[in-house]
């Protein structure tokens, strides 16, 4: 049987900061699922995944910790690449794309493009930092989500709607370096016309057929990531700047491009072909074989932020240079929560990776199998230390570990540590038995539809299975009355034993080498799942250890007392999470008319979660101003209250009504909001100074 190539990515983490169990839970542990079940059907498979090093990103983590740039990649690059290692993520490589090959690489690609006619070259106005002189690249820029009204969008996406912006579209836009409002000022790039590419990507996302043949199953892909493309691709697809103004990244490799560099989403899926390039390298492959042979399948593991990336811009780029395969799949899971919030690494509110392992060196399974247990694959899922502990405790170590320890300690019990006959079977046996034999099919089918919580299920079921038998046949009670029937009955656990080793090992690989050593079983094939006969008459197995123990209510305590000292923490480093701006001149002070003022009226804007509709006295006129503060306060609350009122802001519409002015607020590092209130009453219009 011919076998299948695979390239298989894992999303880029961003050298900014460490990768959290939301990034794993999404994109990390679903990928090295797949890949290890491939392994063990002896695929042929490229692991690829790397360090995404450039971008707006970088540089404002590097002037938040006050260090440069390449300090800030390095830091990180190690943290993260450590943290997959001690977390058994089997990547073929983790590559950098601050390496040399990749510069190289991004280079060629872009320069083959722009040679062919691929971008078109235009003058667009883009904001502009006059403070800090110079052009403010999309993560540079924050403002209010047009979408979802959200404060904190960025220019290029808004992290709580998952909408896809262009810096413009933001309103109050702001920028992050001086605080400023930035001003439009021109400036030319290279664009990549999206919109010429769109009759073959709606074909080939929606039906699977490209260039008239059928290129993919389109049933395989997930909802979510069909639905959010077409959602693109029915909104009209328009040309996207593929370079930037900015001092960190590749240099546009053309004439007139003093001072660009290239888009992050151009230079960093290109990561995955240069990483494959240094992994062919390092390996004596042909890296050619993972990017341009019709016959390998491209799968890219990401999260849902990342979808219109790899599954619109990305393919356009392959496709545009005329050489690459396409994507097969793009498995996007859904967000993870914790504990009842976002993740944030704003507020610290996270379970960091290389913290926990740092911390539970030898709970490493139990993280994969409650992760994969509640994978956000197609909507959000929640962590909770107390499901941490349930799943740990109910199901590893009650079910799996209590069915491995009775199998193996009855045998060394009654047969000294060997492998008993299986002799004479009753129709109950061979009902299990026949059992046992579809569970791999079913994983594998599983697997392959990228449905891992599913799979894992499936192969926790045969544990269920085997511990009901052993409960329901009760070999400790019959061995005085009926030894032959025993030793049927403890040849058939010990059979399901090695047949676990083997089914679990794509999810829990540790755990899968323990019950292997204890059977003293080699590695085995996943052709070989469903045998009943891994194991031989006579085979002499070892005392097995207790695989799980149990996790008591003082670790989950101590795990939810370390997120409440990490939020304290965050509040009292506020300061340095949100450094001073930029100096200003008493005129730019004076500029702002601040007064108090008397709402007088309130009542919720319809359709928009965080928005009131206030009528505030100001002393000088009675004016309407739109709020995004109904998440901290209700309509009833702020009726009567005196607050600060920035009142010479332009007017904007928000929601259809005309906002005319800003209510001031105090925000802390965990985001609740406070009015700007005076000490004593005062009468409205009373100047803040």
């Amino acid at each position: 049987m011919q076998k299948t190539r695979y390239t298989v990515t894992a999303a880029l983490p961003y050298a900014n900061g460490p990768l959290h169990l939301g990034h794993v839970a999404g994109v990390y542990l679903p990928a090295d699922i797949f890949v290890r079940f491939l392994r063990m059907n002896d695929e042929d498979v490229a692991f690829i995944c790397g360090s995404d090093e450039h971008g707006a990103a970088i540089t404002l983590r590097a002037k938040k910790e006050g260090i440069t740039p390449q300090e800030i990649v390095d830091k990180y690059h190690g943290i993260i690449g450590k943290a997959f290692k001690d977390f058994d993520i089997s990547l073929d490589i983790f590559h950098r794309t601050s390496a040399p090959l990749h510069y190289k690489t991004a280079q060629d690609f872009f320069k083959k493009l722009d040679d062919e006619g691929q971008f078109i070259q235009e003058t667009t106005e883009q904001y502009y930092d006059e403070e800090y002189k110079q052009f403010l690249a999309d993560r540079y820029i924050t403002g209010t989500c047009p979408n979802c009204n959200s404060e904190g969008a960025y220019g290029d996406q808004c992290e709580k709607c998952g909408t896809t912006l262009s810096p413009t579209e933001l309103i109050n836009p702001i920028s992050t370096l001086s605080g400023s409002r930035p001003v439009l000022k021109s400036t030319s790039h290279w664009f990549l016309p999206m919109d010429r590419h769109e009759e073959w990507l709606r074909g080939w996302i929606k039906e699977g057929v490209l260039e008239g043949k059928q290129h993919h199953d389109p049933k395989q892909w997930r909802n979510q990531v069909i639905g959010q493309c077409m959602s693109w691709i029915d909104g009209g697809l328009k040309p996207r700047a593929m370079t930037r103004d900015l001092d960190w990244g590749i240099p546009v490799p053309v004439e007139g491009a003093d001072g660009k560099v290239l888009y992050v989403w151009l230079d960093a899926p290109i990561g995955y072909i240069s990483a494959t390039k240094q992994w062919a390298e390092d390996t004596g492959k042909n890296w050619e074989d993972y990017w341009k042979n019709e016959d390998t399948k491209l799968i890219h593991f990401i999260g849902k932020d990342n979808i219109v990336f790899h599954a619109i811009i990305f393919p356009i780029l392959l496709k545009a240079h005329g050489e690459f395969i396409l994507p097969d799949n793009v498995p996007a899971s859904e967000f993870l929560n914790l504990e009842g919030d976002k993740f944030s690494t704003s507020r610290n509110w996270a379970v960091w990776l290389h913290e926990f392992l740092a911390d539970h060196p030898d709970k490493v399974d139990e993280l994969k199998y409650t992760l994969t247990a509640i994978a956000p694959e197609s909507k959000d899922a929640e962590f909770t230390w107390k499901e941490f502990q349930a799943r740990v405790n109910n199901e590893l170590a009650d079910i799996l570990g209590n069915f491995i320890n009775r199998a193996l300690v009855l045998s060394h019990k009654y047969y000294e540590g060997t492998v008993p006959p299986q002799g004479k079977l009753t129709e109950e046996d061979k009902k299990l038995m026949a059992e046992v034999k579809q569970v791999p099919e079913r994983i594998a089918t599983l697997i392959h539809r990228y449905k891992f919580r599913e799979a894992q299920s499936e192969a926790m079921n045969l544990a269920r299975m085997a511990n009901k038998y052993l409960a329901d046949t009760e070999p400790w009670k019959l061995v005085k009355q009926d030894p032959e029937r025993v030793k049927t009955i403890m040849n058939i656990a010990l059979q399901i034993s090695a047949n676990l080793s083997v089914v679990l090992r794509p999810f829990l690989p540790g755990t899968a080498d323990k019950i292997a050593d204890f059977l003293n079983l080699s590695e085995l094939k996943w052709a070989e799942a469903g045998r009943m006969n891994l194991l031989q008459e006579g085979d002499m197995i070892n005392k097995p250890s207790i695989l799980f123990g149990k996790i008591d209510d003082e670790f989950v305590e101590q795990e939810l007392e370390k997120l409440k000292a990490s939020q304290k923490l965050n509040a009292d480093k506020a300061s340095d999470m949100t450094p001073q701006k930029e100096l200003i001149n008493f005129d730019d002070f004076v500029k702002m008319d601040i007064r108090l003022g008397k709402i007088l009226e309130a009542e919720r804007v319809p359709k928009a979660d965080k928005l009131l509709k206030l009528l505030v006295d100001t002393g000088i006129d009675k004016r309407t101003i739109v709020s995004g503060i109904a998440e901290h306060y209700s309509a009833e609350e702020v009726v009567g209250k005196t607050v600060s009122v920035l009142l010479n802001l332009a007017p904007r519409k928000i929601r259809g009504v005309e906002s005319q002015g800003m209510i001031l607020m105090a925000e802390d590092a965990n985001g609740n909001l406070a009015f700007v209130s005076p000490e004593k009453e005062m009468n409205p219009g009373g100047e803040v100074r």
